[in-house]
């Protein structure tokens, strides 16, 4: 046999966590205090605060000069051959100078209005982008009944399938 001696290692030093707890330290405050300099605006030049440019601007350029001519409720009944109906209310947008004028074809609109209305099915209005096309729609021959620049936008107010 042979005799072989074991070596005994001495056992191994704990290791200190102190140089990880005071990385954690100074990473969190270096991290607040980033963070408090960029918010404050020291960092990156004065902060400007987006409620209080809001507020700026918003006072300072007038609003539109717009009338709101209401149009006459239409109820239609839809091309299915059952008993819906459709309930439709709006009002266009007009710039101020143009409201006489077209409160005077008024009638031509609704017209035009009643008259593509009644063309629909309830499938074209029953799909989800239906609302935005069919506005898109209405608006368009408001403003061809109307002329260019006189019909700002159509605000429907009602669209009530029965």
């Amino acid at each position: 046999m042979t005799d072989t001696t074991e070596i005994e290692e001495p056992p191994a030093a704990k290791s200190s966590r102190l140089p990880m707890i005071i990385g954690l330290v100074l990473a969190l405050a270096g991290g607040g205090g980033g963070f408090y300099a960029a918010q404050s605006g020291l960092l990156f030049g004065a902060a400007s605060h987006p409620q209080e440019e809001m507020h700026q601007t918003a006072s300072e350029e007038p609003l539109p000069d717009v009338v709101f001519v209401p149009l006459d409720p239409i109820v239609v009944s839809l091309v299915d051959g059952g008993s819906s109906h459709l309930r439709f209310r709006a009002q266009l947008e007009v710039p101020g100078e143009y409201a006489s004028d077209v409160e005077h074809i008024l009638p031509r609109i609704v017209d035009v209005l009643n008259s593509y209305l009644r063309a629909l099915s309830p499938a074209d209005i029953e799909a989800p982008d239906a609302l935005v096309r069919l506005r898109a729609q209405m608006l368009r021959r408001a403003q061809i009944v109307t002329g260019q620049g006189r019909v700002r936008d159509l605000l429907i107010m009602e669209f009530v399938l029965n």
